[in-house]
């Protein structure tokens, strides 16, 4: 009596036989990204190399004259340092903020639902729509300066956004309104995922609210403060509608960003070749920040999270 022996097929043949499944339903998707992402990066960067109006041919190539322009305009320097700028107020004010909403409203708070939404609203809310209320809001003799005359009971009328020397701080304070609620949802998604149970073993070792907070608390929502300095990070370096409705980026460049100046150049001086040399300065730039973050911060939460198969 014989018996018929069934033999898997290699390993790597069984992979070889996935992969025609595998490019077939990626196929769509890699096309819109090479069309939409990859096509529009290389255009951005043979523009960058011509002095070019947008609609003449490409025929006056100028090397890297565009980037050696952009880096020895003061008015592009400016631009980089208001977004150096609104980086660091963001993470030194609009994260912290959050985080200590995000701590507040995971307490048993009463009507901590209804604060949650309003909170989060403002990022509901477009960019245009949000530039507009405020720029109606921040006008001389608009809503508030008509608080502040009734808190002081004297007349009182700001410039607002129309000083250079507070008009970037105003368009903080307006981002950091916009966006702080997304933070916020972002850390308490993070909160409500630490175990009660850590808490409770650490108040009953004896340690008070500060101690479980810093010791326990913080590092378990590492990786989320870190997702979300990220997404901070790499919204200010791309920073435009709010700026772009509110100011222009005025009053004389005081509130100008990389992206307004980058906007101005190329639909309002026609000059291209030039714009697109400034937004392959601020993509380089973003992929820079984004590698390097991801490399030497977001690396670290998947320490010891990939599995070996078969392990």
């Amino acid at each position: 009596m014989t018996a018929t022996q069934i033999t898997a097929p290699p390993a790597r043949q069984r992979r070889a036989r996935k992969w025609p499944i595998i490019l077939a339903l990626l196929a769509p998707a890699l096309i819109l990204y090479v069309v939409f992402v990859i096509f529009p990066i290389g255009q951005a960067f043979r523009y960058s190399l011509f002095d070019w109006n947008g609609l003449q041919p490409l025929t006056d190539f100028v090397g890297t004259d565009n980037f050696s322009q952009a880096f020895e305009d003061p008015v592009f320097r400016g631009a980089l340092t208001h977004n150096g700028i609104i980086v660091a107020l963001t993470l030194l004010l609009q994260l912290p903020f959050a985080l200590f909403l995000a701590v507040l409203l995971d307490q048993d708070l009463r009507g901590r639902s209804l604060m949650r939404l309003l909170f989060f609203a403002p990022y509901v809310l477009s960019e245009v729509v949000t530039a507009v209320v405020w720029r109606q809001i921040f006008r001389p003799g608009g809503l508030l300066d008509a608080g502040v005359s009734a808190a002081t009971g004297e007349q009182f009328q700001g410039l607002w956004i129309a000083d250079p020397d507070i008009v970037l701080y105003s368009v903080f304070f307006v981002v950091s309104w916009k966006y702080f609620g997304f933070h916020m949802i972002l850390m308490l998604a993070g909160l409500q995922q630490i175990p009660d149970d850590l808490e409770e073993a650490a108040a009953i070792d004896g340690a008070n609210w500060w101690q479980t907070f810093r010791h326990i608390t913080v590092p378990l929502l590492g990786p989320t403060v870190r997702v979300s300095i990220f997404l901070a990070i790499i919204g200010s370096l791309q920073l435009f509608d709010l700026v772009w409705v509110m100011t222009g980026g005025g009053p004389v460049n005081a509130s100008n960003t990389m992206a307004t100046y980058l906007i101005d150049w190329a639909f309002r001086r026609f000059q291209f070749g030039y714009a697109s040399a400034v937004s392959v300065i601020i993509f380089v730039l973003s992929l820079i920040v984004a590698i390097a973050y991801q490399r030497w911060a977001l690396s670290r939460d998947l320490d010891g999270a990939i599995t070996v198969r078969g392990a």
